[in-house]
Formats: structure tokens, C-alpha cells, sequence
């Protein structure tokens, strides 16, 4: 059988991928989960029809949206996960030997549940004795959280139904006073080609919000136009001024560098000008 997932990146453009055997296919409270076996990507795992992590480039996005933030704040002690039900970033976090807690939200406890079976490479993080998962919608937990926190990391799907508000200025503007004093957010923040309203209102609310902001770029393959873009808002130090003192990660990621850290923020003269058109 020639059998094949497609998703549609955008209205006039899709991206398909040859399945080798279909592992999970199920409808949750809030979404439908599908888990593939593809021929180049490995295991993928996807909510309501849109890619969220696989095998073959999960790695990139993981280490990125999570050494970013981390090592500019260099004393991370306190995390906040919004999303990353798969375990993925909490992985990377945990990787940072300052790091005591981190608390994962994860509105859905059947994603929870379904990458412990289907991806042990990224769930197997969520064991640890210093991660807490909370199943619970993350704006909410956030609004009500007395704790404060060194780093928040939004780790969400698309900005479609719960995940609309993580791209709000109201959550950007709540998360800041449940950061330290040099605290630090960072949310990935879509395709800089395909969607470039929502980065540059992204951006803007971090702008208006806090002392630093920047904005940084990854290559992850599986995702629309293979270009990702990520926005961090600073209380304290500079992510593009950082001088590293904890090197001892760096010996465990296959994608994330000190030189790759610095690069990710020099954006290409095509995209400066698409920020300066939009502001």
C-alpha cells in the first residue's frame, strides 16, 4: 500500500510524507492525536492534522527554543514549560546543572500520555524527580501562579483554539510578572515566511514589554518553509551579548553551539527589511 500523510502548510501549498505504518490515531478532548512511522522523518507525532515533532530534526528545535533562554539568564534554577507534552524541551532543560524544577503545563494529558509510549527519546525526560507535569490549560496556570520564575518557555502547537492565547499581549504582559527580576521568556513564534502578521505581533508585545527583546531563527526541516522563528523577551541580560560560563551542556547537543547561539539572532538583509515594512 502507498500510503501517505499530508498536511496543508498553508492554503495553496502542503507537505507530504510516505507512512510506513500508522501507530496512534485518536480523538482527546481537545484535539485529534496521530503518531506515523514515516520513511524519512521516523516517528511523528501530529495534532489535529499539523507536524509537532519528529525523529529525524526534533533535536534542532528542542535545544534552540530551550539553550537560547538559558544560557542568557545563566543562573536558570526555576522553569516554566507551557506546552512541550512530549518532553522534549524539558529534556534540553535539564541538561543546565543550575537547573533545580521545572514545572511542565500541558493542557492535554493524553499527548502526555501517548509520547511516554511512542517517543521514550524526549518523554523519558519527564521522570525526573526535578520536573512536575500539570495538566491544565497554561495561560490560566500562569495567570494564577504564585510563583515566580527565571525562564518561561512556551513551547506550543499553532496558534489555533487554547494555544490562541499564548500569542496574546495579554499572556506576554502576564508572564512577566511571574518572571525574577532578570528573568526571561521565549515562545516559538511560527514561519517567518508564512507567517509573518503573527511574528511581527509577537515581537511587537515583547518590544512593549520588556527591556530586551530579540528575535531568532532555526532550521527545522519538517516544519512550513523549513525556517522557524523564535521571540525572547529579557529582564536582564542580552542574548546576543552572553558570555558563557556553564559549557558543560554543550557537550551533549547535536545542533545547539555558542557560535550558533550568537548566529541565530543575525537576521538575513531580506528579513530586516521585511521587520522595518511591518512596523
Amino acid at each position: 500500500m502507498d500510503l501517505w500523510f499530508t498536511e496543508e502548510q498553508t492554503r495553496y501549498l502542503k507537505l507530504s510524507f510516505q507512512v510506513k505504518e500508522v501507530l496512534e490515531n485518536k480523538h482527546s478532548h481537545y484535539q485529534n492525536i496521530a503518531v506515523l512511522d514515516t520513511e524519512n522523518f521516523g516517528k511523528v507525532l501530529i495534532l489535529d492534522g499539523y507536524i509537532q515533532v519528529t525523529q529525524l530534526d526534533e533535536f534542532i528545535y528542542h535545544e534552540m527554543i530551550a539553550h537560547v533562554p538559558l544560557i542568557t539568564h545563566e543562573n536558570p534554577e526555576n522553569v516554566l514549560i507551557i506546552g512541550g507534552g512530549d518532553g522534549g524541551t524539558a529534556r534540553e532543560a535539564l541538561k543546565h546543572p543550575t537547573v533545580k524544577k521545572i514545572t511542565l503545563v500541558e493542557i492535554d494529558r493524553e499527548v502526555v500520555e501517548v509520547c511516554r509510549r511512542l517517543f521514550p527519546e524526549t518523554s523519558a525526560s519527564l521522570e525526573d524527580s526535578r520536573i512536575e507535569v500539570i495538566c491544565e490549560d497554561g495561560f490560566s496556570f500562569l495567570k494564577n501562579t504564585p510563583v515566580n520564575y527565571d525562564v518561561i518557555i512556551v513551547d506550543s502547537t499553532e496558534p489555533v483554539g487554547p494555544a490562541q492565547s499564548l500569542f496574546s499581549y495579554d499572556f506576554y504582559q502576564t508572564a512577566k510578572k511571574a518572571l525574577q527580576d532578570k528573568g526571561i521568556v521565549v515562545a516559538q513564534t511560527e514561519s517567518p515566511f508564512y507567517n509573518r502578521e503573527l511574528l511581527q505581533q509577537s515581537l511587537n508585545h515583547v518590544k512593549n514589554l520588556y527591556p530586551l527583546a530579540g528575535l531568532y531563527l532555526a532550521p527545522i526541516p519538517s516544519y512550513p518553509g523549513g525556517l522557524w522563528s523564535f521571540t525572547l523577551g529579557s529582564k536582564g541580560n542580552d542574548p546576543r551579548q552572553i558570555n558563557y560560563t556553564e559549557t558543560c551542556f554543550l557537550k551533549h547537543c547535536q545542533y545547539y553551539s555558542q557560535e550558533i547561539h550568537k548566529n541565530s539572532f543575525i537576521l538575513p538583509p531580506y528579513f530586516e527589511k521585511f521587520m522595518e515594512d511591518m512596523e
